[in-house]
C-alpha cells in the first residue's frame, strides 16, 4: 500500500509527540477551512414550485394549468452554483414528455417508458462546471400527463436548491416558468439574460397587480390587526448627527428607533420628526394598526438598508403580520431571524413587499451550521479539545455551530410544513432515522453542559421521543432499520447504530435522571452482541440482514470502532451497582482483546480488520485508541500494559501516517453502505481527505492519549506504576 504522504510531511515530523500542538493544528485547520459564516436569507415566492419531502421540486403542470391543451409547452428555468467542476446526482419523474437542458445542451430526453409511468424515477448524473449552471426543463402536455418532479438526487446530507436565473430576480430561490405556449421557444434563455429579452412572460408574478398601500396589499384590511415593518438607518457620515425623517401613515402608527418610540399617531397623517443619531447603524421598526380600511406608510429622510442581507430582495423593508392587537410584540424578542412569530392566523415569519414573497433561511455552508451525524463527532472532538487546551475560541466555535441548528429548530419545522422541505436543518426537521438525530444530539447535550444552548432541551426531548417511541425496533427492543433510503437497507441491524443511539441515551439520562434511557442503552449492547458478535475473534460483523437471516460476516473497521467507542461512553456513566455492568465490562474486555490482536505494524488498524492488505483506516484507529485509553484510566482493562503500548503506538502511527503537517486528516473511509463481500469494503469504500467521519475522533483519540500520559505520570509519582 502506498503511504498517504511522505513521512517528512507528517505532523509527527514537525511536532513529534507534542500532543497539544497536534490537537491545535488539526482544530485550527478545520476551523480555518470552515469559517462560521451565517445562514443565507433569500426571497421565495409561494406561487413558485414547492418541494416534496425528498427535496425535489413538484412541477405538476396539470394542476397549475388545468386549461392547457394537448401539445402545448411549458418551460421552467433555474440555476445552480458550483464551487468546482463536479458530477451531481439528480432525480426525475416524468408526467409526460420532458427534455432537460444544461447550459443549453440537451442532457436528457424522456421516452414513452418514463412518460407513461409517473412513479418511475430516473436517476441522472450530470456534470456541473465551476460557476453558474443553468437548467431548462421543457414539458409537453399529452394525455399521459403534464410536468414532473425534478431536483436533488441525494437529499439527506446535501440537498440542492435551485435559484431564479434572470437578472430581475437574482438571488431568489426557485424556478421561473412560462404559461402554456403553443410552440417551442426559438431560443432558450441563457445566463445573464433579462426576462424581457426572452419574448415570453415568466411566472410567478414579481409585481403587484394594483397600487395599494403596502400593508393592505400584503395583509388585507381586517380590522383590529397590527403588523411590523423593519429596516435599519445607516449614518456613515460622522459629521452628521441630526436626521429629519419625513413620512405619511395610513392608520395608527408607532415609529421606533433602537427600541425607543420617536413618533406615534392614532390617525392618518403626514409627519416629520428630528432624531439625533451618531455614526453607526440603527434599528428602525414601524408598528402599524389596521382599522378595517387601507393601511400602510412611507418614510424618507435617511439612508435605509435591510436589517440583514436578503438575496433577491428589491426593497429595504421586511414585514411581519398580521398580529392580533393583544399580541405583545416585544421588539427585543421578535427582531430575530431565528424566531418563529405567532400571527393572528398561526405561526408566521418575515416577508417582502412582493407578491406572496417570503424571507427564508438556507444553509449554504458546506459544513458550518449543518446538522448531521459525522459533524456530531467532529464537534464533540472540538469541544473536548477546546476544553483540554483551554482554548475558549475553539469551544465557542463549536457551540455557535450547534446553536445555529437549535435556534432555528422551531422555524425549520414550520418551514418544512409550509414549503414541503426546510432550507435549514434538513435532517433535524425531518427525523426518520437514528442517523438524523442521535450523534449530533449527544454532542448538543455535551455543549449544553458547557454553556446554555438555545432550545437544546426542546430538541433533546424530541430526539428522545423519536428514539424511544418512533424508531423501528425488534420484539426484543433492539433498534433496527425497517426501511432505508435504498431498498437493500430494509430490515437490517448495523453496528453503527450503537453510536447513533447509545451516547445520546446516556447523556439524556444524565440530563433527566430517568434510568429508563440508560437501561435502553444497556439493552442495545446486549442485543447487538447476540446478532453481530464473531466468537473466537472477539470482533463484530458490520450488519445483520433479516432478509437473509444472516450477518454479513465482514468486520468493517469503523463499524467496530463505533461499538467500542459507544460502549466506553456507556460504561463511563453506568452505575457500579447496575445489574448488567459486569456483563458489559466483560464485553468491553472481549472486544479490546479482539481489536488488540489486529493492530497493524504501523500502529494503525485496517479498513477490513482482518485484511492486512486493506488500507490503514484512520477513524477506526482513532476510536480504538480512544476506548483503550479510557479503559486503562477507568480500570476496565485488567492487564493494561499491552493496551498502554497500543495506545501510544497507535497515536504515533496516526501522527506519522494519517495527519500531515498542516492538520489534514487522511485515510478516513467515506460513508458506507454494506455488502457480503470484503471487496466492497476494501475497494469500493475508498478513503476521503478531511472527511468529517474522522476529524473529531482523531481529536478525541489525541485527547485521551494526552490524558493517559498525564494519568500515568500521576500513577508513577504516586508509586502505583513504575516508569
Amino acid at each position: 500500500m502506498s503511504p498517504y504522504f511522505h513521512q517528512n510531511e507528517s505532523i509527527y515530523a514537525k511536532l513529534g509527540d507534542q500532543l497539544e500542538g497536534i490537537l491545535a493544528t488539526i482544530s485550527n485547520r478545520y476551523i480555518g477551512s470552515n469559517p462560521p459564516h451565517p445562514v443565507t436569507f433569500r426571497a421565495f415566492s409561494k406561487k413558485g414550485f414547492l418541494r416534496g419531502s425528498d427535496y425535489r421540486y413538484l412541477m405538476n403542470l396539470d394542476e397549475r394549468f388545468p386549461e392547457a391543451s394537448h401539445g402545448q409547452w411549458v418551460y421552467t428555468w433555474a440555476k445552480l452554483w458550483s464551487e468546482e467542476p463536479k458530477e451531481v446526482a439528480l432525480g426525475l419523474n416524468c408526467f409526460g414528455p420532458v427534455q432537460i437542458y444544461l447550459r443549453n445542451e440537451l442532457v436528457f430526453k424522456s421516452s414513452i417508458v418514463e412518460e407513461t409511468n409517473p412513479k418511475r424515477r430516473c436517476n441522472l448524473r450530470v456534470r456541473l462546471e465551476k460557476g453558474w449552471n443553468h437548467f431548462i426543463l421543457q414539458f409537453m402536455k399529452t394525455p399521459s400527463g403534464f410536468g414532473g418532479i425534478f431536483g436533488t438526487g441525494s437529499f439527506k446530507r446535501f440537498p440542492l436548491h435551485f435559484l431564479m436565473p434572470s437578472e430581475e430576480r437574482n438571488g431568489q430561490e426557485g424556478w421561473l416558468y412560462t404559461q402554456p405556449l403553443d410552440g417551442q421557444l426559438d431560443q432558450l434563455p441563457q445566463e445573464g439574460m433579462y426576462e424581457s429579452e426572452t419574448d415570453v412572460k415568466w411566472l410567478p408574478d414579481r409585481t403587484w397587480g394594483q397600487e395599494r398601500p403596502q400593508l393592505s396589499r400584503m395583509f388585507g384590511c381586517m380590522e383590529n390587526r397590527q403588523a411590523l415593518a423593519w429596516t435599519k438607518l445607516v449614518n456613515n457620515k460622522p459629521a452628521i448627527r441630526t436626521f429629519t425623517l419625513r413620512g405619511e401613515n395610513k392608520g395608527p402608527l408607532q415609529l421606533f428607533i433602537n427600541g425607543e418610540c420617536v413618533y406615534h399617531s392614532s390617525q392618518d397623517k403626514e409627519f416629520q420628526v428630528s432624531v439625533d443619531l451618531p455614526f453607526g447603524e440603527f434599528q428602525v421598526v414601524i408598528k402599524s394598526t389596521c382599522q378595517g380600511k387601507e393601511w400602510g406608510f412611507q418614510l424618507d429622510g435617511g439612508e435605509f438598508a435591510l436589517p440583514v442581507p436578503i438575496d433577491g430582495a428589491k426593497d429595504v423593508w421586511m414585514y411581519a403580520g398580521p398580529f392580533s392587537l393583544s399580541a405583545p410584540l416585544v421588539l427585543e424578542e421578535v427582531l430575530r431571524m431565528d424566531t418563529l412569530l405567532e400571527g393572528s392566523n398561526g405561526p408566521t415569519y418575515w416577508r417582502l413587499d412582493m407578491p406572496d414573497t417570503w424571507v427564508r433561511p438556507y444553509l449554504e455552508n458546506p459544513l458550518f451550521g449543518k446538522w448531521d451525524y459525522p459533524l456530531g463527532v467532529t464537534l464533540f472532538g472540538l469541544l473536548q479539545t477546546g476544553q483540554e487546551l483551554n482554548r475558549e475560541d475553539i469551544v465557542n466555535y463549536a457551540l455557535l455551530h450547534i446553536e445555529t441548528c437549535t435556534s432555528f429548530y422551531q422555524y425549520s419545522l414550520w418551514d418544512r410544513k409550509e414549503y414541503g422541505a426546510a432550507g435549514i436543518n434538513t435532517q433535524l426537521s425531518a427525523i426518520d432515522s437514528l442517523d438524523d438525530c442521535g450523534s449530533f444530539g449527544a454532542t448538543m447535550l455535551v455543549g449544553h453542559q458547557i454553556a446554555p444552548i438555545r432550545d437544546a432541551r426542546e430538541v433533546a426531548d424530541d430526539i428522545a421521543d423519536y428514539i424511544s417511541n418512533k424508531q423501528s425496533r425488534l420484539p426484543n427492543q433492539a433498534l433496527y432499520r425497517s426501511f432505508g433510503s435504498v431498498e437493500f437497507m430494509k430490515n437490517t441491524v448495523w453496528c453503527d447504530d450503537l453510536y447513533m443511539s447509545v451516547p445520546f441515551l446516556c447523556r439524556y439520562f444524565e440530563l433527566t435522571k430517568d434510568s429508563a434511557y440508560l437501561d435502553d442503552a444497556v439493552n442495545q449492547f446486549l442485543r447487538y452482541k447476540e446478532l453481530l458478535f464473531i466468537p473466537g475473534m472477539n470482533i463484530m460483523s458490520h450488519v445483520y440482514d433479516f432478509k437473509f437471516n444472516t450477518t454479513t460476516g465482514i468486520p468493517w473497521g469503523r463499524g467496530n470502532g463505533w461499538v467500542i467507542f459507544s460502549l466506553s461512553e456507556l460504561l463511563a456513566v453506568l452505575p457500579e451497582s447496575h445489574p448488567q455492568r459486569i456483563e458489559l465490562l466483560t464485553f468491553f474486555r472481549e472486544l479490546a482483546e479482539g481489536y488488540l490482536a489486529l493492530q497493524g505494524e504501523n500502529g494503525l488498524w485496517h479498513q477490513v480488520l482482518t485484511e492486512q492488505d486493506s488500507y490503514e483506516e484512520t477513524s477506526c484507529t482513532a476510536m480504538f485508541i480512544y476506548a483503550f485509553a479510557r479503559g486503562i484510566r477507568y480500570g476496565w482493562l485488567e492487564d493494561p500494559e499491552e493496551f498502554i503500548e497500543a495506545v501510544f503506538q497507535g497515536f504515533e502511527g496516526l501522527s506519522k501516517v494519517g495527519v500531515d503537517k498542516y492538520g489534514n486528516v487522511y485515510g478516513v473511509c467515506q460513508g458506507s453502505g454494506y455488502a457480503f463481500t470484503k471487496e466492497y469494503y476494501k475497494d469500493d469504500l475508498t478513503w476521503i481527505l478531511n472527511d468529517t467521519h474522522g476529524i473529531g475522533i482523531v481529536l478525541l483519540s489525541g485527547i485521551e492519549t494526552l490524558r493517559l500520559k498525564k494519568w500515568m505520570a500521576q500513577q508513577i509519582k504516586g508509586g502505583v506504576l513504575h516508569g
